[in-house]
């Protein structure tokens, strides 16, 4: 025990870890090379000594450090930031040095969630909030009252993940919209709240003057981070403040799929009356592209004015302006910074995709890739740029899932890079110009996840992680001959295992994120024999 209220095993606290002058930007000063014994102060008042030897912060552990936190940063809104990734098994808070240590049930739910905000920085009530390893393998609290609210925060929080014995109320969520000063659009919600699963079905109305919106996810975890994460923060600049609660309804009923209504799992649906019916007085106020945006500076490709949201996050693409105040999103005004991820706009489903591997890409191995988020139409890769491809998906809904989980995941060694294009579809090459295989037609493939009208497909949208799920298996196949398959390509299989109750799925946990993407490529559609082809996905869960 190194001080009343907090032990830590193994410590290895290195200093970029840890700011030695408060109110200093000095974030990384000069590392010592020996072992040393600092002190700090948890929780405001609990003064502790950690002793350690130093090593590099990008190893991966299941510990989390989290700096730069808002001087009246809560316990629930620091757990609310690792709740989409895994259990939260341990907190550790440091108030008065605006930093937080978070201890995830698994190693591989650290990497994804590193791995997540290395490309898109939460952003907490104005604040970029950093997250990277900790240099600690494990924390080990004690039931000092220094650290009791730390406790019974993560208590309540997590019993749904850890006990089962609390759960979220429903998967369905009510939102209000307050002050709504500037339109907020269904698109714009559905963009803001599929940060933390997957958004199901939405209706959008107006109730008693005010704008809100019934939204169902797949799971209620998602919905419990959302209202965690999302509650009481505005959408734009000091406005269109969100207030969400726990809907009584278990699920919603859609019947068109148009600006009022969606239902993701029925694209068949009909478009119905799609006349906006807005009662709100102030909507009148503001004519056709006052508030618009476009993609960031720098970008090749333009589309249509259209709201650039961003979902509590700012993203570090280049060509983006850091951290302005703000709430979800930056606003485009004219003399406006620009902030956020790329949207899409309304109709466009064609994705430039750039950075790849020339020497190793290809059409299908694109297709398999993007197919895992929508089905894709039609894949290019230009003729004389072969790092870059234009990936055609059929709606701008799935070209928005398929950016949104796939910027910045390595392929082939190379980050992805992908923004959505000019071009509103992929041109096929004319009738005897060959063009060497680079330009496929996919849109008759029998491999199409999301063709079956209410799929449960769409219900298993995961971003990319190291645990792969595997179905269709014949009973003839057994461990030893998966395992065996997906090394064949020299990935690193760490972990197997079949589900309990249906020999015909299983997990198979790869080396990184980046062989279980190769792994999904090489083998999803692999013919294991007896007229069974493998399918894979990515797995929410770990081994």
């Amino acid at each position: 025990m190194d001080g009343p209220g907090l032990s830590l095993s193994k410590l290895s606290y290195s200093s970029s870890e840890m700011q030695f002058q408060r109110g200093s930007e000095e974030l990384f000063p000069s590392v010592s090379s020996a072992p040393y014994i600092m002190s700090t102060t948890a929780n405001g008042n609990d003064s502790k000594k950690f002793k350690g030897d130093i090593r590099g912060p990008g190893v991966p552990s299941r510990v989390i450090h989290i700096r730069k936190l808002p001087t009246d940063i809560s316990e629930a809104e620091v757990i609310s930031l690792g709740l989409p990734f895994g259990d939260v098994t341990n907190l550790l808070m440091l108030k008065a040095k605006n930093q937080a240590f978070l201890e995830m049930n698994s190693e591989e739910a650290a990497q994804n969630m590193v791995g997540y905000y290395s490309t898109l920085v939460p952003i907490i009530r104005h604040h970029p909030v950093y997250i990277q390893f900790s240099n600690h393998k494990e924390l080990k609290t004690d039931n000092s009252p220094n650290q009791e609210r730390a406790q019974a925060a993560l208590r309540a929080l997590t019993s749904s993940h850890v006990d089962g014995v609390v759960v979220a109320p429903s998967t369905v969520l009510r939102v209000v919209v307050e002050n709504l000063i500037y339109p907020v659009t269904l698109d714009a919600l559905c963009q803001i709240f599929s940060k933390f699963g997957t958004v199901l079905r939405i209706i959008v109305f107006t109730k008693n003057s005010q704008f809100q919106a019934l939204l169902q996810y797949a799971e209620g975890a998602s919905a419990q981070s959302a209202k965690l994460s999302l509650d009481g923060q505005n959408i734009y600049n000091g406005c269109c403040t969100l207030r969400i609660s726990f809907s009584k309804l278990t699920s919603l009923n859609v019947k068109y799929n148009n600006e009022k209504s969606r239902d993701f799992t029925r694209p068949d649906l009909p478009s119905g009356d799609s006349q906006p019916t807005m009662e709100h007085p102030g909507m009148t106020a503001f004519t056709p592209g006052i508030i618009s945006a476009g993609p960031y500076g720098g970008a090749a490709h333009g589309f249509p004015p259209a709201f650039t949201l961003q979902p509590t996050m700012s993203s570090h693409y280049p060509g983006l302006v850091p951290g302005m105040p703000g709430g979800l999103a930056a606003l485009s005004l004219p003399g406006a910074s620009r902030l956020g991820f790329p949207h899409i706009s309304a109709g466009v489903s064609v994705l430039l995709v750039s950075n790849l591997n020339p020497e190793r890409v290809t059409p299908h191995c694109l297709f398999i890739l993007f197919g895992v988020y929508g089905d894709v139409m039609r894949v290019k890769i230009l003729f004389n740029k072969k790092e870059n491809a234009l990936v055609q998906m059929s709606d701008c809904t799935q070209a928005q899932l398929a950016m949104s989980h796939l910027s910045g995941q390595q392929l082939h060694g190379k980050p992805l890079r992908i923004t959505p294009s000019k071009h509103t579809s992929v041109q096929l090459p004319r009738e005897g110009h060959e063009d060497q295989g680079l330009t496929k037609d996919y849109s008759n493939s029998p491999l199409h996840r999301f063709k079956k009208p209410g799929s449960k497909n769409y219900s298993n949208i995961f971003p990319p992680s190291a645990t792969l799920h595997l179905s269709n298996i014949p009973p003839s196949v057994v461990e030893d001959d998966l395992k065996m398959l997906f090394s064949t390509s020299g990935a690193m299989v760490k972990a197997f295992k079949f589900f309990q109750k249906d020999h015909k799925m299983a997990l198979i946990q790869m080396g990184s994120v980046e062989e279980a993407i190769e792994s999904l490529i090489e083998f999803h559609n692999h013919d294991l024999g007896e007229n069974h082809h493998l399918r894979v996905s990515f797995s929410k869960s770990s081994i």
